[in-house]
């Protein structure tokens, strides 16, 4: 974390200063804003925290609801979504409140009596070591806190309007705000009064039956609900073993059910299988009370009983896999003649099962892509053609997310004697686990995704897939870290330098290509605007391929110790040796001639290319500038 850079700071370093629209932030919601989000679920509230972090742009959130979430319907926080948090600075802090799933037992019939389940496996939750964060159980209302501190210690001093429901929008097309949104009021003394907002964006982040796709002409297509569970977070007193473990239970009483421990030691989540779900049992299944869910729970875990003491929150939903075909508002006959205004997010655009711990995560990153694409456009930084990328991108990954849920969650139904295999529930998830932890995610090429020319330089980082953070250690503090935990969501691309053999201050690629990224006019940094820091929009880490010891600070070209803030004081933290016992040129397949990877603001691998392909690089960026501003 940088900070005393513009003076001594004595209070909270997380609290940033507050700047742009952040100074003399009015209470009122505007009557004109830059960006206006609809909902302040995840997707929402993600998409709120990163435009936060640009100062001179005018976000404002609006939720239906008179406070904050108290209690939330999703719970599991994949390990890609931990990634996300520490790049919003509190992913130490969540991880200590909430639950680690490190294994997951599998019960199912005793062959020798039916009438009991027994414990069949218990496979590791991330065996391969996909990522250095853990997979975790908390409450989705945390997850928001956690946001919303982020979005109000921001310089725009972000934070939600609350008590304004969404009633309709129009896009008009004329003059800078061309969207204009009406509100009502919902609390406070001036409830059922209407508000009208004009806007020049607007997020809809609105959940299942967004008035916000509706507005914009988009309806969920797909399968209907065939199946319904009932859902309970309770605290409970039993003697089933595993009542602290992620547990996949199947009985030989036609039921199943999944088992989620959360947070704080005793509350945990049970799905309780109830049925297939047709015309005409529909209305029972959805009167189901909560005293049947507990005997259902029952009866499957025989011979073990669940004692309930107390119900923090219950539900009867049924499975549906729905999809919109577009997520904005541009109408398929219009593709290529405009670029488009309203955004859709989250559960707004894609609907499935809750038993593979999808939505929250999936709908955090919808969010985290269309909101830096909007910081960029807005501040001038790129052209509004990129805003065309969110639909393209995103929708691919929510159709893929549903194909992926229909088979885990038809398989969670099945009746054990269905099964061919009596191992095939356990080895799908096994098998499979890469996707729902959130790293199968690969953007195909586009204005800011490049071909993969040049992949074999860097094997282990993939173009179009989320960076692997790998070990290094810095060397003016000589501290160990991991290389994309110092990627903050600040909304600037990340350039890692991967330098060729000699050590800095001998003659070099990495001092050709450093020469090039300080002084072309062609280089990226030429588009920093002037009197900006000279990392303001780009942030270019070295690494060398020694350990630290071995490197001279003073020796290493000055773009990679860019002089910050009114003091001009050298930034140092940007130059890395390897780690000897983890080298990231091995880890990663990193080719020893020097490699350059470019890393998205949302932690996406934008291009691979080697130290000696400047002109490439430069033409990469050229073609998502919307302007040269010359330093």
């Amino acid at each position: 974390m940088q900070f005393h850079h513009h003076g001594y700071v004595s209070g909270d370093p997380r609290v940033q200063p507050a700047a742009g629209v952040g100074l003399n932030r009015p209470e009122e919601l505007p009557e004109e804003v830059d960006v206006l989000i609809v909902g302040s679920g995840p997707a929402g509230m993600l998409a709120a925290a990163q435009l936060s972090q640009f100062p001179t742009i005018t976000t404002r959130l609006v939720e239906r609801r008179p406070g904050r979430l108290a209690i939330g319907q999703a719970d599991g926080i994949q390990a890609r979504s931990v990634e996300t948090f520490q790049a919003f600075g509190f992913a130490e802090r969540i991880i200590a409140e909430a639950y680690r799933i490190t294994e997951m037992a599998f019960w199912k019939p005793d062959p020798a009596d039916p009438s009991r389940i027994i414990r069949t496996a218990r496979p590791d939750d991330d065996p391969t070591g996909i990522s250095e964060f853990p997979h975790l159980i908390v409450n989705q209302a945390r997850v928001l806190d956690y946001f919303a501190e982020f979005a109000a210690n921001a310089p725009t001093r972000m934070k939600p309007d609350y008590g304004l429901e969404f009633e309709g929008l129009e896009v008009t097309g004329e003059g800078d705000y061309p969207v204009t949104v009406t509100l009502l009021r919902t609390d406070g003394p001036f409830e059922g009064q209407e508000r009208t907002v004009r806007a020049k964006y607007v997020i809809g982040a609105d959940g299942a039956r967004s008035r916000v796709r509706k507005a914009i002409g988009c309806t969920l297509a797909g399968d209907a609900a065939n199946h319904a569970w009932g859902v309970m977070d309770v605290l409970a007193v039993t003697d089933f073993p595993d009542i602290r473990l992620k547990c996949a239970i199947q009985s030989g009483h036609g039921g199943s059910i999944l088992l989620i421990p959360r947070e704080g030691g005793h509350l945990f989540r049970m799905y309780v299988d109830l049925g297939e779900v047709t015309a005409h049992t529909k209305g029972d299944i959805r009167s189901t009370t909560i005293e049947e869910i507990i005997e259902k729970a029952n009866a499957i875990l025989a011979p073990y009983t669940l004692d309930v003491r107390n119900v923090a929150w219950s539900s009867v939903y049924e499975v549906g896999h729905r999809l919109t075909d577009r997520f904005d508002d541009v109408l398929p006959e219009e593709l290529g003649t405009r670029t488009p205004r309203v955004f859709i997010t989250g559960d707004a655009c894609h609907t499935h099962s809750a038993k593979a711990g999808q939505g929250m995560n999936v709908s955090m990153q919808d969010g985290f892509n269309i909101a830096w694409k909007l910081g960029h456009v807005l501040e001038g930084r790129s052209p509004e053609s990129l805003l065309s990328t969110y639909s393209a991108e995103r929708q691919v990954v929510a159709k893929n997310l549903i194909d992926f849920d229909k088979q885990w969650s038809t398989l969670m139904a099945k009746k054990p004697e269905e099964f061919e295999d009596p191992t095939e529930l356990e080895n799908f998830y096994v098998r499979t686990m890469e996707f729902p932890a959130g790293f199968m995610t690969e953007y195909s090429p586009s204005m800011i995704v490049g071909e993969a020319i040049h992949q074999d330089l860097a094997a282990g980082f993939p173009i179009g897939k989320r960076f692997k953070s790998a070990p290094v250690v810095r060397v003016c503090d000589t501290n160990p870290l991991h290389l994309g935990h110092h990627a903050a969501a600040d909304g600037r691309w990340r350039i890692y330098v991967f330098a060729d053999e000699p050590l800095p201050g001998n003659s070099s690629k990495v001092a050709d290509f450093a020469e090039w990224l300080a002084n072309s006019a062609e280089s990226p940094l030429a588009a920093t605007p002037e009197g900006a820091d000279l990392d303001a929009w780009f942030d270019v880490k070295v690494i060398y391929q020694q350990d630290h010891k071995s490197i001279d600070i003073n020796a290493v070209p000055a773009v990679f110790k860019p002089q910050v803030g009114p003091f001009r004081l050298n930034y140092l933290e940007k130059v890395f040796g390897v780690n000897p016992s983890e080298d990231i040129f091995e880890l990663r397949g990193l080719d020893r001639g020097g490699v350059v990877v470019v890393v998205r603001p949302d932690q996406y691998v934008a291009n691979v290319l080697p130290l000696t392909a400047s002109a490439e690089l430069g033409a990469f960026f050229a073609g998502m500038r919307a302007e040269v501003r010359v330093r």
